[in-house]
Order: C-alpha cells, then structure tokens, then sequence
C-alpha cells in the first residue's frame, strides 16, 4: 500500500509539472492545442472542397477530415508525447522515489486528456454548425480512441529508451513515421481503394483505428474491412515488446 500511495504522490507531482511545462510557459497555452488541428482540418477542407463536390462519406468536409484527423492524432500525439518521457525528466529520475514508469504514467495521462478535451472542441464545433447533426455511436468513438492511445502507449514505451540507446533509431523512426499521416485513412476510405493497395493499407493498425472512429459517426458506414482482432493483435503486441525493453533497461533510463 506504501508503494502504491507513493506512485500516486509522484505521478500526480509529474502530471502538475509536465502540465506546467508544457502549457503554462507558452503564450495562449492550450488555446494553441485546439487552434493547431483545428487549422489543419479547416486547411484539408478547403483544398478537398476545391476538387470535389462531396467527401467521401456523408455531407460534410470538416466533419470528414476531423474523424480522421482526431482519430489519427489520438495515436500521434501521444507517441510523439511519450517519446521523450525520459529524456525530458532524466534529471528526476536520481530521485529515489522517481520511477522511470512513473513519467511514462503521467504523461499518458496528461496526453489524453489533453487530446479528449481537444477532440471535444474541435469536433463539437463542427457538429453544432451542421443542418443536420449526426447521430453518434458513443461505444465505436469510445473504443478508437482508447485503442490509439494504447498503440501511442505501446510504440512510446519502446522508443523513449531505445532513442537514449540509439541514437540514429530516432531519425529513422521520424523518417519512417512522418508519412503515417497520409495512409492511415485520413484522406480517403480504405474501403473505395482498388484490390492490391486496400490489402496493403490494411496492415496499418491505423487505418483500422479510424475506420472504427468514423462508425461512431456515420451510422451508415459500415467499414467492411475492420479487422479489430487484427488491431488489438497488433497493439497488445507492441505495448508488451515495450514493456520488455523498457524494464529490462532501468540503468539506461537513470543515466548509469
């Protein structure tokens, strides 16, 4: 019980000062975190609205782009969020009472709530402007979001130690995730690709995380190819394979 009192103590402790450093040092703080995907979707809907008459499902550009967007952010952001857990709290970490764990723990916590509440604006915004609002399926939203935070959870764990340990890891990781952004089924529907290039998009977790996002909000989108057995397969694979790496490099993660 005294352990775990003091992992809540130290958590809590983190979670105040990653929430300090991240938002209460910048001018505007977390107006920026809704203003910057609100941007982009507003940026995706006017350039798609100039080349076609409809998105590729329902009426609505905005409300396409942002199911995707937030979808894909929910893993995105906090991968990005977590990959420098403990670069960023290395000096904390000499601290006894400081686990390696524990700046992971907090910084889940912070990025998705921080993610939750930005989704709530940006897609709550768009949904009070439309005609016709959608009617939503909370369980599929639900379940998008918490699976992407997983996959974000699980890729973060194995990347803050391995970029301490290897350093070219880090830019090939970045190089092989930048375009993750443009085949994960933001832009399109993996369901209306041609054969050979819908079999290859599928192997992507992602693909699947918005597929499911998006039945949350069209519930005439049936989204034939969600394979939620293939994802969790894939998500509980990688957070286990984090774990592993993470716990067996304690000295690496504490500078020794």
């Amino acid at each position: 019980m005294y352990y775990l009192t003091t992992h809540i103590r130290v958590v809590a402790a983190l979670l105040i000062r990653e929430m300090s450093t991240r938002f209460g040092n910048k001018p505007g703080g977390y107006i920026w975190a809704i203003l910057d995907p609100a941007a982009h979707i507003a940026f995706m809907s006017v350039i798609f609205m100039g080349i076609a008459k409809l998105p590729a499902l329902g009426t609505s550009f905005p409300l396409f782009f942002a199911t995707g967007y937030i979808a894909f952010q929910f893993y995105s952001a906090m991968c990005g969020f977590l990959n420098g857990a403990i670069k960023s709290n290395r000096t904390l970490l000499s601290y006894p009472n400081v686990a390696p764990i524990d700046t992971i723990v907090a910084r889940y916590i912070l990025q998705a709530a921080t993610t939750v509440f930005v989704a709530i604006c940006v897609l709550g915004a768009i949904i009070v402007t439309m005609h016709q609002p959608p009617e939503l399926y909370w369980p599929a939203i639900l379940e998008a979001a918490f699976a992407a935070t997983l996959l974000g959870l699980g890729v973060g764990i194995f990347n803050t130690v391995m970029f301490l340990r290897y350093p070219f890891y880090e830019q090939v990781f970045n190089i092989v995730n930048r375009p993750m952004f443009l085949i994960s089924g933001v832009f399109f529907l993996p369901d209306a690709l041609p054969g050979p290039m819908r079999e290859v998009v599928l192997f992507n977790p992602l693909v699947h995380v918005v597929m499911l996002f998006r039945q949350g909000f069209y519930p005439q989108y049936r989204a034939a190819d969600l394979d939620m057995f293939y994802l969790y397969t894939f998500v509980f694979t990688v957070i286990f394979g984090g774990l592993f790496v993470f716990t067996n490099s304690a000295a690496v993660a504490r500078g020794r």
